[in-house]
């Protein structure tokens, strides 16, 4: 039932892409020169009689008079001049296309391969931008050309089509069109010029254009078109809500043998004719050679670009794993390519394909047939690996002449039984670091061996006791039991290393990201990560303020991008997709580019450089690549959301500020200039009416409300340079009770009438500090406590080294502040109902003896009185004492 609901979503999506008018309509044809062209460019003519916005983009003519008289009338884009092994060719223009961006536009030759230096590396690739950016295009291809069919096309013309394009991008055409011709009249027009010059049609008649290969193309060709209709139908009817049969998923099961990409192609085009979905599976058993691991790599690329899925399963036994995951994914048929069986696993009915028909019956097992493929396979596989097999056989040959020649040694003291422990050693051996046919080779040879020196009677291969025959059995038996096991251990053991490795790559670049402060730190921890774990050159690009890409992070060291590089990097960031080498995209690019982000949220691109090895590199490297840059993507989203919080949270911040500050401000310092306006006013008014004493009281409190001003102006500017980190520290050595005594001075004159008792060390306390700032700082902590300091009480100052810090308490008697206060009366604007604050003042002055201390490395707590009052305790670090001598 959900696998009906999504096939029915999948199909209303693709009703809506189509109505969209992002449409791709192909003229498909069986062979060269049934008019696709023609038939492509009489469409475009019709459309632009309708009034419709149609150029082309490229048409080739072939120099052929009616199709080139198609084009009068049609606007035609100017191609691009590409030079290429001392030529100069004209390539379809995608740059100038984009920057036309018509309503439809007609690009011919889709199985085109680019040449070096244009954007990707297929033609069809170019028409895929086209369509993204909401450009219909006609276009026209054959139908040898189709990847899914290239194996079959080479079996009925005897010639390999090299230009292909994958089965997933005629998915995405809306209208396929079927030019056709019959073979008679196509071979007509060959032999009147009109599809190739005379001397070339001769040879095309005698290979290519015979009536039997054009009629199987023609089938093909009707055939393709037949399940595109099919496919059609099939969506309509989903998009409808009509009852559709469940689809069971097709696998391909592939070994990595040559016919692996075969049996990729013939499960494309038996799902696409069930309009079923399909994949391909690979049990990895461990200890797979880089051959085969090359081959599976390959075929697991190709289902991609024919839009299949490619699955590895880890596991030794290959049977039950795949039949595990087939009742898991709701498969309906295996495709297994038939291979060489081994004779003893058959005759027990153990052999792979008959597992399968034993235990999957509820599945449809198809067995595909491939001898001359896998001949040649295994001549090559024997081509190439002669040279490792006769040093693994060396090897084995060297181990076991060893084992001989310790067991005639050993022969004076041990038994002939104990002496097959040294052969089951040697054969033990050979198995860990060779395959299972090198062991099972010195497992043949240390038998012979062991039989014919040790076992009685020696020097023949005849064994006289009827005891001993069952001893050099046994000791055939578990010399291959022990060298299965062995080559199978070692196997899994590599296969672990490798996820190991892995896993240890992943774990450690997490928690270097978890480390990094930014953006900027993320970067250079994925850039060193990269290049230690995939031994690469790896550098981080991001955009700058100009919007180009530069590298921010590289490592082991910077290395120079190409122009390639450059445009690959571009295309991968725009387009969240990987590019440049590895790639079918700008793949003449040295570096291979994987973007960092998403389409939605892009964060620049990671560019790894590999050394120049042929091939690419295996799965387990191009894995653990896209694993660690997807966690480096991943950081880096994590980051700038970070970030975007915090700023929201100091947007906040600053606004709850600004309206404390409005709040308190325009009452509080109102109030002094209320008081200056009043008095000034009345001097004004009464200057000669009023006594001499009146006139000098209304002076000094025109002057005390002006100082009063001038000290909340003070600490509205120094909050301003601390919260901005605009306080600059200029630090000098200076005594510790100089500063005390210079702030007790200050607050003295303020505040004449309040005692203060001060209580210094004996010994000179030298700070490296900026003294205006702590001065500053412990003036405020004075005042506040003088303000609310009974008259009769005095305010103690008490200095003392404790710990390494200097310890400033200021202590008064007032009304104290509450417990669960304590903490917040440094925050600004804070005011309590009881306390050290009073009617006067902005609440900025303990908020900013904090800050000041704080930038000294130091703190300020408040700390409950003894009996009544609060104390306010400064602790300062107390660095080592500057050295006199010069």
């Amino acid at each position: 039932m959900n696998n009906d609901r999504d096939a029915r979503a999948d199909a209303l999506l693709n009703a809506a892409k189509d109505e969209d008018g992002q449409r791709l309509k192909i003229f498909l044809g069986a062979s060269p020169g049934v008019g696709k062209t023609y038939a492509m460019l009489s469409a475009a003519r019709d459309l632009r009689r309708q009034g419709v916005d149609v150029v082309v983009g490229l048409a080739e003519t072939h120099g052929r008079a009616e199709t080139a008289a198609l084009l009068e009338g049609i606007e035609v884009l100017p191609t691009r001049a590409v030079h290429y092994a001392g030529r100069t060719f004209q390539e379809f223009d995608l740059e100038a296309a984009l920057a036309r961006k018509p309503a439809v536009i007609l690009v011919d030759e889709l199985a085109h391969s680019n040449l070096p230096g244009g954007r990707h590396a297929y033609r069809w690739q170019d028409i895929v931008e086209l369509l993204d950016a909401g450009i219909e295009v006609y276009t026209a291809m054959n139908v040898q050309h189709l990847e899914s069919l290239n194996d079959q096309v080479r079996r009925i013309t005897g010639v390999a089509v090299r230009e292909t394009v994958p089965d997933a991008f005629l998915d995405r055409a809306r209208d396929i069109v079927l030019v056709d011709l019959p073979p008679r009249e196509l071979i007509a027009r060959l032999r009147q010029g009109k599809v190739y010059v005379p001397e070339t049609a001769a040879v095309a008649l005698e290979a290519f254009f015979s009536p039997t290969n054009l009629a199987a193309l023609r089938e093909l060709a009707v055939e393709t078109v037949a399940a595109h209709v099919e496919s059609d139908l099939r969506e309509s009817m989903l998009a409808r809500g009509d009852a559709m049969p469940v689809r069971r998923r097709v696998v391909a099961a592939i070994d990595g043998a040559a016919q692996s990409e075969y049996l990729v192609r013939i499960t494309r085009r038996i799902a696409e004719r069930r309009g079923a979905p399909w994949s391909v599976v690979y049990v990895d058993r461990g200890g797979t050679d880089g051959a085969r691991r090359e081959r599976v790599d390959a075929a697991m690329r190709l289902a991609r670009r024919l839009g299949g899925e490619g699955v590895v399963l880890r596991g030794h036994a290959v049977a039950d794993e795949l039949l595990a995951w087939a009742d898991r994914e709701g498969v309906g048929q295996i495709i297994v390519g038939r291979t060489r069986e081994r004779p003893i696993a058959r005759r027990l009915g153990l052999s792979f394909t008959q597992q399968l028909l034993r235990r999957g019956a509820h599945l449809e097992l198809t067995i595909v047939a491939t001898p001359l493929e896998r001949a040649s396979a295994r001549r090559r596989l024997r081509a190439g690996g002669d040279k490792g097999s006769r040093r693994d056989y060396g090897m084995a040959t060297a181990v076991t002449a060893a084992a001989m020649a310790l067991s005639f040694v050993a022969d004076r003291f041990l038994s002939v039984a104990n002496l097959s422990l040294i052969f089951l050693t040697a054969v033990l051996f050979v198995a860990v670091r060779t395959r299972m046919a090198v062991a099972v080779y010195t497992a043949l040879l240390c038998f012979v061996g062991y039989n014919f020196f040790f076992a009685p009677p020696r020097y023949t291969l005849v064994i006289a006791n009827a005891d001993d025959v069952l001893a050099v059995v046994l000791f055939l038996a578990a010399a291959l039991v022990c060298s299965r096991l062995a080559t199978r251990l070692s196997g899994q053991v590599a296969s672990l290393r490798a996820a190991q490795i892995r896993g240890r790559a992943l774990v450690t670049l997490g928690q270097q990201l978890a480390t990094a402060a930014d953006a900027a730190a993320i970067r250079e921890v994925g850039a060193r990560a990269l290049a230690r774990a995939l031994d690469a050159q790896a550098s981080v690009l991001a955009r700058d303020a100009g919007g180009a890409l530069v590298p921010v992070a590289s490592a082991p060291e910077p290395f120079v991008l190409s122009a390639q590089d450059v445009a690959a990097a571009d295309w991968s960031d725009a387009h969240a997709e990987p590019a440049g080498r590895f790639t079918d995209t700008l793949h003449g690019a040295s570096s291979w580019m994987l973007p960092l982000g998403t389409e939605a949220q892009r964060a620049g691109v990671v560019a790894l450089r590999f050394p120049d090895t042929p091939g690419d590199p295996d799965a387990d490297r191009r894995g653990m690549a896209l694993a660690m840059v997807q966690d480096i993507g991943q950081a880096l989203e994590r980051a700038r959301l970070a970030a975007e919080l915090e700023g929201a949270r100091v947007e906040g911040e600053t606004e709850r500020l600004r309206n404390a500050l409005l709040s308190s401000v325009s009452h509080d310092l109102r109030s002094p200039l209320a008081s200056m306006i009043g008095a000034a006013g009345t001097l004004l008014d009464y200057e000669k009416q009023l006594p001499e004493g009146e006139r000098r009281e209304l002076l000094e409190a025109i002057l005390g409300e002006g100082r009063r001003l001038d000290s909340y102006i003070q600490n509205l500017l120094d909050m301003t340079r601390l919260g901005h980190g605009a306080l600059t520290l200029k630090r000098d050595w200076v005594d510790a009770g100089e500063i005390v005594a210079a702030a007790v001075a200050r607050m003295r004159k303020q505040f004449p009438e309040t005692r203060v008792d001060m209580q210094l060390p004996p010994d000179t306390v030298l700070l490296h500090v900026h003294p205006a700032l702590i001065e500053q700082a412990l003036f405020n902590i004075l005042e506040n406590a003088a303000r609310f300091s009974p008259p009769d009480e005095p305010v103690r100052v008490m200095v003392r080294v404790e710990s390494g810090q200097l310890l400033v308490d200021v202590s008064d008697r007032g009304p104290g502040i509450p417990e669960d206060e304590r903490e917040r009366i440094f925050d600004m604007f804070h005011s309590v109902a009881r306390g050290d604050r009073g009617k006067q003042g902005t609440g900025l002055g303990l908020a900013i003896c904090r800050g000041m201390i704080g930038a000294h490395g130091g703190s300020v707590q408040a700390l409950p009185h003894v009996g009544a009052g609060t104390t306010i305790r400064v602790s300062l670090p107390l660095p080592a004492p500057p050295d006199d001598n010069p």
